[in-house]
């Protein structure tokens, strides 16, 4: 099976500027968490954008939905901001894609800090999109959800059912 990583930004990629005590976006840390991983799936990975999730609109979603209707992949894993991951799931969701498993993950710290929980989210999205049945699904903390029935809860830092 071969599965398509679309890269849009989040939390997950995020770097941290020591001088201004900014976060900012410079390039993805994607191939180093899967060489890391040590992963021998069979993957093609694809930057469609570098944001993070607040600042993503309509017509950002609407490119997240039109590379994961274009990829010829029918296992999808989207790095994504964790703010407005389930948004983009009914975006998703409601653009109807047939025959396609789509999982979006992401990371509460940023995988440059090193304690990131990005890496574990990473390689828990990789294996749900293997074997979960076509439809939109959210992988944090272990678990995975279907987008409509899970939210962040930003008290604990984690992705809960609803």
């Amino acid at each position: 099976m071969r599965i398509r990583i679309l890269v849009t930004g989040g939390t997950f990629d995020k770097e941290y500027d020591e001088l201004s005590g900014r976060l900012f976006f410079k390039d993805t840390h994607l191939a180093e968490m899967l060489r890391r991983g040590r992963c021998l799936l069979e993957l093609t990975a694809e930057t469609v954008m570098m944001v993070d999730s607040l600042d993503l609109d309509d017509a950002g979603r609407e490119e997240i939905v039109a590379h994961a209707r274009a990829c010829d992949e029918r296992a999808i894993v989207i790095t994504h901001g964790t703010d407005t991951m389930v948004q983009t799931g009914r975006a998703l969701a409601a653009a109807a894609i047939p025959d396609k498993t789509i999982v979006l993950t992401g990371a509460m710290v940023p995988y440059a800090f090193g304690s990131s929980d990005g890496l574990f989210n990473l390689g828990s999205a990789l294996s749900f999109v293997q074997v979960l049945p076509p439809g939109v699904y959210v992988a944090m903390n272990g678990q995975h959800f279907p987008w409509n029935c899970v939210h962040k809860n930003t008290a604990s830092g984690c992705f809960e059912g609803v």
